[in-house]
């Protein structure tokens, strides 16, 4: 027998304002530079008929099979532009990547790469993207170069590359409003050869010195970490299997822990920062089998909360190191190295709104989506822009769920993930988010009023490309035109959402 949801609008217990620019999503730098990124798969590996091949040792080290060039993003595109501005104004643009860490800021032309560097990003590219974040009405966050080209490990890091960066975002009239020190510090090795977590914490500490002299309105945020033990350590407290740490590809790679990135560091962060996936994608799975999910599982309790569990996990080291700052995911997809096969049909929208509702229901804050417009994971698709279903998912999100966050007063369990917020058009009522991930029993739901429904479902296809807004097909018109996405007049009484569907309803 499926679950049973009763929706009232009376009584509820509010739990806190979220962060009005809470769905804010990431530009890589690659996508900015041009160069290396996760390869795109098939449209077989999509549908789930073909296999993804494993990676190739041969060549050494076996990301490099999984990775394919890219050209420059076009951030003038008009298309781009008012399909990221209708997900939201007043989002945070973040222009970072694992690739941001060894750029080399070329905005005198010199038109070379120094050595220690491995891309070189030219004026004329980041005007182009603070044009982009002033056009969709954004805010700028970035993470800074720190490699062998700026300094060895034993010399201290210096504010060369960042004075130019920052210079240059302030003249444009697009200022630099919140910076992370280095991408993903806890992967060492790959910032430089011999590069200690003690050598980090002396670098950080110089470079928020450096900040608050020349910059003090800019927010501090760190540590910018993907490490997979919080995780680990909160599902063991729970008693629960510590398999996915929730770090992507940092469960399979070398790392230092969090406190080895902070403990002892003289300057204070103003936002405490991590990183989430579940786990690693289909790429991955051979290197490290246990972290990996597969499309059976990508409904079930277990994926579905893990990114509750990893708010709940990092939450002791935000109290420990940054008490009662805001938490920011700066990075969030379905699975590191580019996303499952999956991240681009409507399999992933249950994931997707499903860490919206329960990251506003535990902690304020803001989730920035991986990616913008790069690889599975993007809301997306690169070079032709279309969107996913994701991309529709989270603009209907902002259109409908207001700032204030309410206790729905069901228990999350499989068939009802149930999340409850204010109207987003300042009515009178409760805006409701209902999911139900089982496979094959339908939730029904009690409406005590009248109440506009927005179904969303992949028709009959977990793993459409397409998704469906009460049976409509959710695709661009002409002009790159948005679909008109309205409620259907539901009376009260009761309502039943399919095996699979998840539901909108304000009342």
């Amino acid at each position: 027998m499926g679950e049973y949801v009763k929706l009232n609008v009376e009584g509820l217990k509010e739990i806190r304002k979220m962060n009005p620019a809470m769905t804010s999503y990431n530009v890589e730098m690659t996508e900015v530079t041009g160069g290396t990124f996760w390869k795109a798969y098939t449209p077989e590996q999509i549908a789930g008929t073909e296999e993804v091949p494993p990676p190739d040792f041969s060549q050494g080290n076996p990301v490099l099979s999984m990775l394919e060039w890219i050209d420059p993003i076009d951030s003038t595109n008009p298309k781009l532009i008012k399909l990221a501005k209708s997900i939201s104004t007043g989002l945070w643009v973040r222009v970072s990547g694992g690739w941001a860490t060894k750029t080399y800021y070329d905005f005198d032309g010199e038109g070379q790469i120094p050595e220690g560097y491995q891309s070189r990003l030219t004026k004329e590219q980041w005007i182009n993207i603070l044009d982009f974040v002033k056009a969709v009405e954004g805010r700028l966050l970035i993470s800074l170069a720190n490699c062998a080209g700026l300094h060895s490990a034993e010399e201290p890091w210096n504010p060369s590359q960042a004075e130019k960066i920052f210079a240059l975002s302030k003249e444009h009239g697009v200022p630099v409003e919140a910076v992370e020190f280095t991408n993903e510090p806890n992967m060492l090795y790959a910032i430089m050869e011999g590069y200690t977590a003690e050598h980090f914490r002396r670098d950080q500490d110089l470079f928020h010195k450096w900040l608050r002299e020349n910059y003090p309105e800019v927010i501090a945020v760190g540590p910018c970490t993907c490490d997979p033990e919080p995780m680990r350590e909160y599902l063991e407290e729970n008693g629960e299997e510590a398999t996915s740490g929730g770090g992507g590809v940092a469960d399979v790679f070398p790392s230092c822990t969090t406190n080895d990135l902070l403990e002892g560091c003289t300057e204070k962060l103003d936002i405490f920062s991590y990183h989430y996936y579940n786990g690693v994608s289909e790429r991955m799975k051979a290197m490290s089998p246990t972290m990996f999910t597969p499309a059976s599982e990508a409904t079930s309790e277990k994926y579905l909360n893990m990114a509750r569990n990893c708010v709940r996990a990092y939450g002791k080291y935000r109290d420990k190191y940054c008490p009662g700052a805001e938490m920011w995911v700066t990075e969030s997809g379905d699975a590191g190295a580019g996303g499952h096969t999956w991240g681009s049909t409507y399999l992933e929208v249950q994931r997707e709104l499903n860490e919206f509702g329960s990251f506003a229901a535990e902690t304020k804050g803001v989730i920035f989506h991986n990616t913008l417009a790069s690889s599975d994971y993007g809301y997306l698709q690169h070079g032709t822009f279309d969107p996913r279903p994701s991309y529709f998912a989270v603009v209907l999100w902002n259109q409908l769920m207001g700032e204030t966050v309410y206790d729905s007063g069901e228990e999350i369990r499989e068939g009802a993930h149930v999340f409850a917020h204010s109207r987003k058009d300042g009515k009178e009522g409760v805006a409701y988010l209902v999911i139900n991930n089982s496979k094959t029993e339908t939730t029904t739901v009690e409406l005590s009023k009248e109440a506009a429904v927005y179904r969303l479902d992949g028709n009959g296809d977990m793993r459409s490309s397409v998704m469906y807004l009460n049976g409509k097909a959710l695709v661009l018109g002409e002009n790159d035109e948005l679909p008109v996405m309205e409620g259907e007049i539901t009376p009260a009484g009761t309502y039943e959402v399919a095996p699979g569907a998840c539901v909108f309803i304000t009342i």
